[in-house]
């Protein structure tokens, strides 16, 4: 009967070492006694929304992403630059004669992250975890809502990155997101909100806490608000957020029809767990959603200086009135939604 019950205590253990080690995790409290989030944090890493082509499932060996990551954009760039580069006038005519204009933007200049993301100690080829195939459902007026404009008339038409203002990759939601650079976020607490601030245009959510779900209220939907209109609870070790009504021109996940539940919980002292699910009938056929992990960061925000030297707005607008004035057409832009480039079909 003894040895029959140490057994029993082995195979559950050895089965299950992820809930015991949870289990014994203490997750730190607030001086008001609520879930601490306090901090910064980042999810700098080469996983992306949606899943990339290459990846068949979800949760990846440590193999898998590795045989991932050699073939990730920002890694073929990085082993494309590596090294000293000669500045002489025969190697810069080879190195512009495929015309390719990003190369000004090179790889010495981002911040993706060197892998592809743990999410509890799993390897994960996207935040998606729902539709199994990684994929936003988007319905047409979805993919036509996200599309960008291939409009250069005037600045108030380019989008919002291009003019400073916010949601160069997204990064502040609703659903947080990551991208090429900037990638940190800084949560504070009080006893009656929770304000999380992030490092990319240094965009900013206040979100006023309620004591339950029950009393939950939003503003008047005729006031759409940058970051959306945020409500949040807490149940148990969790941080609970509501978000409705974004601004139309930040280009979130919702329309004014849409809504996201967030939810927080600490999984570590080194990382929030952190789980969403977008529900919105006019941009998508169902509903999605998916988890990250938010992990400690060493260094604070970086300060964001995105107007400060910045002649990118002016030298499109300029370069669009020459065109004009010599009768020749704008350049047409590729449609873009939810930061992946779907002109080809992808």
């Amino acid at each position: 009967m003894k040895s029959a019950l140490i057994a029993s205590v082995v195979l559950v253990c050895s089965a299950a070492p992820a809930a015991l080690a949870q289990a014994a995790y203490e997750k730190p409290k607030t001086s008001w006694g609520v879930p601490d989030f306090g901090g910064f944090w980042t999810n700098t890493s080469l996983t992306t929304m949606q899943r990339p082509p290459g990846a068949e499932k979800l949760v990846m060996t440590g193999e898998e992403a590795e045989a991932l990551t050699h073939r990730n954009v920002y890694s073929a760039a990085e082993r494309e630059e590596a090294g000293a580069s000669k500045i002489d006038a025969a190697s810069s005519e080879k190195l512009l004669a495929d015309k390719n204009a990003s190369r000004a933007y090179n790889r010495f200049w981002m911040d993706p992250g060197s892998s592809y993301a743990q999410v509890k100690g799993e390897y994960r080829s996207s935040w998606i975890t729902s539709p199994a195939d990684g994929k936003i459902p988007y319905t047409e007026a979805g993919v036509q809502a996200n599309m960008r404009t291939d409009s250069f008339d005037g600045h108030e038409i380019r989008p919002l990155p291009e003019r400073c203002l916010m949601s160069f990759t997204g990064g502040a939601g609703p659903v947080l997101n990551n991208g090429m650079y900037n990638n940190t976020y800084q949560i504070v607490q009080s006893p009656g909100s929770v304000m999380i601030l992030t490092e990319m245009i240094h965009d900013v959510r206040v979100i006023p806490i309620v004591k339950s779900a029950a009393e939950a209220k939003h503003g008047p939907s005729n006031i759409p608000k940058w970051g959306g209109d945020s409500v949040g609870w807490y149940e148990g070790d969790t941080l609970v957020v509501e978000t409705v009504n974004s601004h139309p021109k930040q280009r979130s996940f919702i329309s004014p029809k849409g809504k996201v539940t967030e939810r927080y919980t600490r999984w570590s002292d080194d990382e929030i767990f952190y789980q969403f699910k977008v529900d919105d009938p006019v941009l998508y056929t169902s509903a999605w959603g998916g988890e990250m992990s938010l992990r400690t960061s060493a260094e604070p925000l970086y300060e964001y200086a995105c107007h400060e030297g910045n002649y990118a707005l002016p030298g499109i607008l300029a370069g669009a009135r020459k065109l004009e004035r010599e009768g020749r057409p704008h350049p047409i832009q590729k449609p873009i939604f939810a930061g992946v480039d779907v002109s080809d079909g992808e």
